[in-house]
């Protein structure tokens, strides 16, 4: 299963999947199945407001900081060096971190959905016009807890706000928390506070899902859906959870609600033709997956993650074919050198493992995944040494 969530990560492009079946029209307003989850309404739900306030010590930080540098352009400039000299930068793959923007300051940890929603409201509290822009991303996964997460990314376009001034030139500042995404230059689309409330939503959802938490999943896929009607990913992601409880036919008529609205989302067809090899519908599966399995066979992070699900398995030749494909197409990544590292331990192979870890060590780019791989270089070193 593919759950969908704004972490931000970067990858290659790749075709879309077309359907070949009729569709049946939905009306998204019989999808929300308030029946199976009765509980749902004694959750309590972060506001707008609350998601975007500021606590007290995040506005002294820009009046003693930033709103005492008089020219804007510097200004802006100081208030985006200031917030990333103030983070840890591994906070960006910190992917279960979606927290409202006075928390994510205290903490000074979050995804970059939350680290977008902080330094907007930052932004706006030192006086700038802001927006977001969702940043069209191809498909790259994750992994975490059995499920294999499909990443989003956003940033953020800062701007001076000052009446009776006309610049001449750009002087907009656009702030990523994804260091390789100003380098592939992918197409970008304004989207409003209010979709990006209901991303910060749709992640939370996710991770109630994930921790098997469904009324509250439930809770938070339903505001996301209401709020943003239109936000394919938070469909399918219930569509997931409807699928989990046993509401097949709701599973069923939400992912197809979902592909209505953008009928080539691969996540969809994949969660689709799940669910028709659950129930028994394998030749409508089979033909899903084969659509799926030609649109993303140039995608290292497809041959990646299915080389992940192997190694969970404990297939472990099959997983080192999947990692091998993975690095043919992309050298890059530090995760697939990780992949071949991990299996190859597994497989006997002490000395490729090593290297393969010290390549993923080399192409990390935190500080976090460097500690990471070198613990495991380390521990590699001390079990040869006691064997010699």
């Amino acid at each position: 299963m593919k759950l969908f969530l704004i972490i931000c990560s970067m990858v290659f492009c790749l075709a879309g999947c077309q359907s070949t079946t009729n569709q049946v029209t939905i009306d998204s307003r019989n999808l929300l199945n308030d029946d199976i989850f009765p509980d749902y309404q004694s959750i309590e739900i972060e506001s707008e407001e609350e998601i975007f306030s500021l606590n007290q010590e995040a506005k002294d930080f820009i009046t003693k900081q930033v709103a005492n540098v008089k020219d804007p352009v510097d200004r802006m400039e100081t208030l985006v060096r200031l917030i990333f000299d103030r983070s840890e930068f591994n906070l960006l793959y910190m992917g279960s971190a979606n927290t409202v923007a006075s928390e994510t300051f205290q903490r000074r940890a979050a995804n970059c959905l939350s680290m977008s929603i902080m330094t907007y409201a930052l932004a706006k509290e030192a006086g700038f016009s802001v927006r977001f822009q969702d940043v069209q991303i191809p498909e790259y996964w994750t992994r975490r807890a059995g499920y294999s997460l499909l990443n989003g990314h956003i940033n953020l376009m800062i701007m001076p706000r000052e009446s009776g001034v006309i610049h001449l030139i750009n002087t907009g500042l656009q702030v990523d928390f994804d260091p390789q995404s100003p380098q592939k230059h992918f197409p970008k689309r304004i989207v409003t506070k209010r979709s990006v409330t209901s991303m910060f939503y749709n992640n939370k959802g996710a991770d109630a899902l994930l921790s098997a938490s469904y009324s509250k999943a439930y809770a938070y896929f339903k505001k996301a859906a209401v709020l943003s009607p239109d936000f394919v990913s938070t469909w399918i992601n219930l569509g997931i959870l409807y699928r989990l409880v046993g509401d097949y036919e709701s599973a069923e008529n939400t992912y197809k609600y979902a592909l209505q609205l953008d009928e080539d989302n691969l996540t969809g067809w994949e969660n689709l033709a799940f669910l028709y090899a659950t129930v028994g519908r394998e030749d409508e599966a089979a033909a899903i997956t084969s659509r799926i399995e030609s649109a993303r066979s140039d995608n290292p992070f497809h041959h990646f993650i299915q080389g992940e699900q192997s190694f969970e398995n404990k297939e472990f030749e099959v997983a080192l074919q999947h990692y091998r494909k993975a690095l043919k197409l992309d050298r890059s990544k530090h995760e697939i050198y990780f992949g071949l590292a991990k299996v190859y331990y597994e497989l006997g192979d002490v000395r490729r493992s090593q290297m393969y870890f010290k390549k993923a060590k080399h192409r990390a780019r935190s500080y976090q995944d460097q500690e990471r791989y070198q613990g495991k270089l380390d521990l590699l070193s001390r079990d040869d040494s006691k064997k010699h």
